[in-house]
Parts: C-alpha cells; sequence; structure tokens
C-alpha cells in the first residue's frame, strides 16, 4: 500500500507541473498585451514599454514560467495587472467558499442519490422504481444554472422563503448562511444526485446478480439483510470512481451557479478576471481549479485501492 501510495504521489506532481505547463503556454497564447490593455489605447510606446518591465511580460517566456512556478511553490501567485494586489490573498479568501459550496452540493447529491438509486435497484420491476429511474433520466438533461434559476423562482421569487442570491459569511450570522448557500447547494446536488443515481443503481443491480449475493440469501439472510451486510461495499467500489468524476463536475458547475447566486468564489474571482483582462489572475484561479481536480482524482484512486482488497 505505501509503495502504491507513493506512485500515485509522483504521478500527482508530474501531474500537476504538466497542468502548470499546459496553463501558462495557454494563457501566453491568449492575443492582447496585458501593459497595452491596462493603459489603453492613447498610451505612448515609452510608457507601454516601462509597465511590461514592471510586468515582467518582457522577459523571455522560460523565465516567466519558472518565476511564475517557483512562486506558486511559495504560495506566491504573483501581482494583479488590474489592481496591482497580491493574488495569492484573493485566491484564498475565494477559495473556502467554493470548497463549501462543492462539498454541500456533493452532500445533497449523495443524499438523494444513494437511497434512491438503491430503491430502484432493489424494487426495479415495480412502477415507484421505474418513476425514480424516469426522473434521474429528466434531472440529468437539466443543467445546473437552470436548476438554480427555477429554484430561485420558485422559493425567492413565489414562496420568498430563502434569498435568491448574495452571501453571508458564516461569521456574521451562521442562520444566514445556512439560508444564503441553501439554493446554491440544491441547484448543484439535484443535477449530480440525478446522475449519481443512475450509477447507484446500475451498481446495486449488477452486486444483487452475484452469487455470493444468493448465497447469503440461501443461509436465511433478508434481502435487505444481505444487500446491507455483502453488497454495498462492493457496490460503492465504482460508484467511487464516479463520485470522483461529480466532484471535479461540481467544481466546474460552481464557476457558474456562483454566478446565478452572486457568491463571491473561485468561480465569480475567474469570471471577473477575464471580463477585466486579467491574465495573471486567471491563469492563477485555473491553476487552482486544475490541481484540485488532480488532487480529487489521487483521492478517489486511494479510496478505490482501500475499498477493493483484490487490488492489494
Amino acid at each position: 500500500m505505501t509503495l502504491y501510495l507513493l506512485k500515485r504521489l509522483a504521478v500527482l506532481i508530474a501531474s500537476t507541473a504538466a497542468a502548470a505547463v499546459v496553463v501558462f503556454a495557454f494563457m501566453a497564447l491568449l492575443p492582447g498585451d496585458p501593459a497595452e490593455i491596462a493603459l489603453g489605447v492613447n498610451a505612448t510606446p515609452e510608457a507601454v514599454a516601462e509597465l511590461r518591465r514592471q510586468f515582467g511580460t518582457d522577459r523571455p517566456p522560460l523565465t516567466q514560467f519558472l518565476d511564475w512556478a517557483g512562486g506558486l511553490l511559495q504560495g506566491d501567485f504573483g501581482i494583479s495587472y488590474v489592481t496591482s494586489s497580491p493574488i495569492g490573498p484573493q485566491i484564498s479568501d475565494r477559495l473556502g467558499v467554493t470548497a463549501v459550496l462543492v462539498l454541500g452540493g456533493m452532500v445533497v447529491a449523495l443524499v438523494l442519490a444513494v437511497p434512491a438509486g438503491t430503491f430502484a435497484a432493489v424494487h426495479h420491476r415495480n412502477p415507484l422504481g421505474a418513476a425514480i429511474s424516469a426522473f434521474s433520466q429528466v434531472g440529468i438533461a437539466v443543467p445546473a444554472f437552470l436548476a438554480g434559476i427555477l429554484l430561485v423562482f420558485v422559493f425567492a421569487v413565489q414562496a420568498q422563503a430563502l434569498p435568491s442570491g448574495g452571501y453571508v459569511p458564516i461569521s456574521e450570522s451562521p442562520g444566514e448562511w445556512l439560508r444564503s448557500l441553501l439554493l446554491p447547494w440544491l441547484s448543484l446536488g439535484l443535477v449530480q444526485g440525478a446522475v449519481l443515481t443512475r450509477y447507484v443503481r446500475s451498481a446495486v443491480l449488477d452486486v444483487m446478480r452475484e452469487d455470493y449475493l444468493r448465497t447469503a440469501r440461501a443461509k436465511g439472510r433478508g434481502a435487505t439483510g444481505a444487500l446491507w451486510r455483502h453488497g454495498l461495499r462492493n457496490a460503492s467500489i465504482p460508484v467511487v470512481t464516479v463520485l470522483g468524476l461529480q466532484l471535479a463536475t461540481l467544481l466546474i458547475g460552481a464557476v457558474v451557479v456562483e454566478r446565478v447566486f452572486v457568491i463571491p468564489g473561485l468561480g465569480d474571482l475567474l469570471l471577473n478576471g477575464v471580463a477585466g483582462r486579467d491574465l495573471l489572475l486567471v491563469q492563477g484561479v485555473v491553476m487552482v481549479l486544475v490541481a484540485a481536480v488532480l488532487l480529487i482524482n489521487f483521492v478517489v484512486d486511494v479510496a478505490y485501492h482501500l475499498l477493493d482488497p483484490r487490488l492489494r
């Protein structure tokens, strides 16, 4: 197990380094000069050259990359081209909000998908089980931002029970913090829960057809007891893999949901950076998102190894 962890850790480090190269190269190939954009069309060549020197964009690309990558290792993301403020604190302030949003959405998805998918599998010949499968199929077709708009219309506009947007820090008011995140959590969790329900149902159905489950029932265990004791852990193995992909999807979906609900997370910071042509800020946020996805895949690989003893 230790050797496996070291191998996966080496892959994680190599993947992160490769991702840093790709992100930097992609941003460098984008048209537009940050200095010219910051100064405007009426800037003199001397002023543009001086600002390029301050930004460091007059140096060779390799030197710029090594300087940026070295800063990342120390937690330094550079200075914003637009606000002239450090980028690292901006990202760290927003990262916690996005993490809470993504984890809350995943909790909602799991709370809905595990019992619904298991029930649909156990009662797959029952009309109610077929109805759950049908509803989950409909949920897959609904994007998160559309689910968010519908939830706002129902719960904020019509019922006036929850706020339509905005964010209240938990330090100011835990109750208002919870109310401000309920609709974003639901908009992310309902869509991903529908996807996850299909996988849970399929995994449980496969396990129910296995010989060891029939043997457990033949020895006197009931259907529910046999499934709980011998089936769910085996059914969770493929679901864990999908769960990692869903977490990555939630992370990307949070970018749009934060905009819909006016939540100051990484997605909001990223879109503001794109709108303001703050390329170094965009580069830093994208790198954080990519690193988060790679870290999620690493955790999923380790969890998969722990759940399946055949891999050990």
